[in-house]
């Protein structure tokens, strides 16, 4: 059985996958106002955040946009993520997923969002601009 199709919001905030050494601490610029996601593992330690905090000089990708799919989602819940992944996938737009308790996040490269968003009410899904 497939999932029900989701309503995709997408985050206003150009973000910033940073990685830094696994015994690092977290760093004070780690902060957000609307997104952050720290991640360790005994490999690095991961901070996601919008780009402005991100001092220079340190090693991110910049140029990230986020969609959220509009939870609360089941933590047992099967597909939702897969059922945006595979039409953004058959549009060449790789993603980085993040999950949290309540939902799931999405990013794609900022120079992608147009073709994402695209691809995304192509296959059915209600994606809403916070901009507009």
């Amino acid at each position: 059985m497939n999932p029900p199709l989701l309503k995709l919001v997408i985050l206003a905030e150009r973000l910033a996958v940073c990685r830094l050494n696994t015994d690092a601490p977290i760093p004070d610029w780690a902060i957000g106002e609307s997104f952050l996601s720290i991640s360790r593992t005994r490999d690095e330690l991961s901070v996601i955040c919008e780009e402005h905090f991100v001092p220079q000089g340190v090693q991110a990708s910049r140029g990230w946009r986020g969609f959220k799919i509009v939870g609360p989602l089941d933590l047992d819940l099967v597909g939702s993520l897969v059922s945006v992944a595979v039409p953004l996938a058959q549009s060449n737009i790789g993603i980085l997923p993040v999950g949290t308790f309540e939902t799931d996040y999405v990013l794609v490269r900022d120079r992608q969002l147009g073709d994402a968003i695209r691809a995304l009410r192509f296959a059915g899904f209600k994606v809403v601009d916070t901009a507009s």
